[in-house]
C-alpha cells in the first residue's frame, strides 16, 4: 500500500504531538505531593508487600534485558492488520509501517480502549481487599502497561522484541509518571530514537532500569493510599488503574506516532 499522505498533513500532525509534549511538562500541585505518602508507607507497609515490589523491580529488569515473561505474541497483532498474516515478520512490520497514519491511529486507539477496560477490572479486583491485595496490583498493572505499549509499537510498525525498542518502551513508561524535570530529560532521550540514532548513551541506560521502576512505583503516591481501604478501594483501584493505563498508552501512542511521522517525512 502506498503512502497517500501529504507532507503538509504529516507536519500538521507532528505539530499536534509537539503541543502535547509541551502540555505534559506542566506540574500540578498534587503531583508534587505524590511521592510523600510512599515515604510513610515504606515505614508501615508489611514485608510481604515490600517483597512484591522488589519482585516487580526484578521483572522490569528482566524485561529490559531479555523480554522476560512480558513479551507478547506479535503474530496475533499482525492478524489484526492482515487476516492472512505474513510469515515473515520483517515483511509484516514493513507493510504496517507503510499504512496510512490514520489506520495506525485506529489500531492504537483500539488497544488503549481494550487495555483501559482490563486495567479497570484489575484495579477493582485488587482494590477490593485493600492492603492485602495491593501487593499484587503493581506487578499486574506493570504487565498490562507493558503489553499495551508493545501492541502500540507494532501498530506503528516497530518490533517491541528488539532490545532498543524495549528501552524505548520503558522510557515511555517512565515518562508517563515523571515530574516536570524528568519529562524534559526523557524527551531528550526519546529524541535519540526519533532522530533514527541508536547511540551507546541510550543503550547504557539499560543499567538504570531499577530507577525507572522506582519512579513508576512512587507515582502511585497518595492515590494508591486510598486503595488500601477495603471495599472502597474497589472504586479507587478501578479509576486509578484505568487512568494510569490511559496515560501510559497515550504516551506510547504519541511517541511512536511521532517517530513514524518523522520517518514518513524523511522518506518523502
Amino acid at each position: 500500500m502506498t503512502n497517500i499522505e501529504t507532507a503538509e498533513y504529516l507536519r500538521t500532525e507532528l505539530k499536534q504531538i509537539e503541543r502535547w509534549e509541551q502540555d505534559q511538562k506542566g506540574l500540578f500541585f498534587w503531583e508534587k505531593l505524590g511521592r510523600l505518602p510512599f515515604a510513610i508507607l515504606d515505614r508501615i507497609t508489611p514485608k510481604f508487600i515490600q517483597d512484591k515490589i522488589g519482585t516487580a523491580l526484578d521483572e522490569l529488569g528482566s524485561y529490559v534485558q531479555s523480554g522476560g515473561r512480558y513479551l507478547i505474541s506479535k503474530e496475533q497483532m499482525y492478524r489484526k492488520f492482515f487476516p492472512n498474516a505474513e510469515r515473515d515478520e520483517a515483511v509484516a512490520l514493513d507493510r504496517i509501517g507503510h499504512l496510512p497514519l490514520s489506520r495506525m491511529d485506529e489500531m492504537a486507539d483500539r488497544i488503549i480502549q481494550s487495555g483501559s477496560k482490563t486495567a479497570t477490572v484489575q484495579g477493582a479486583t485488587t482494590g477490593f481487599g485493600g492492603i492485602f491485595t495491593l501487593a499484587i496490583d503493581i506487578p499486574l498493572l506493570l504487565g498490562i502497561s507493558l503489553k499495551a505499549l508493545q501492541e502500540v509499537a507494532i501498530s506503528y510498525g516497530y518490533d517491541p522484541t528488539e532490545q532498543t525498542e524495549r528501552v524505548f518502551i520503558v522510557k515511555c513508561l517512565q515518562f508517563s509518571s515523571a515530574d516536570i524535570v524528568g519529562k524534559k530529560a526523557i524527551l531528550d532521550d526519546l529524541a535519540v530514537f526519533q532522530s533514527g540514532e541508536r547511540s551507546g548513551q541510550v543503550m547504557s541506560q539499560l543499567q538504570g532500569w531499577r530507577e525507572v521502576m522506582l519512579t513508576y512505583r512512587d507515582n502511585f503516591g497518595w492515590k494508591k493510599l486510598f486503595q488500601m481501604i477495603p471495599i472502597a478501594g474497589m472504586l479507587f483501584g478501578a479509576y486509578l488503574n484505568r487512568s494510569t493505563l490511559q496515560d501510559v498508552a497515550e504516551t506510547g501512542k504519541m511517541m511512536y506516532r511521532k517517530r513514524r511521522i518523522l520517518e514518513k517525512l524523511s522518506e518523502g
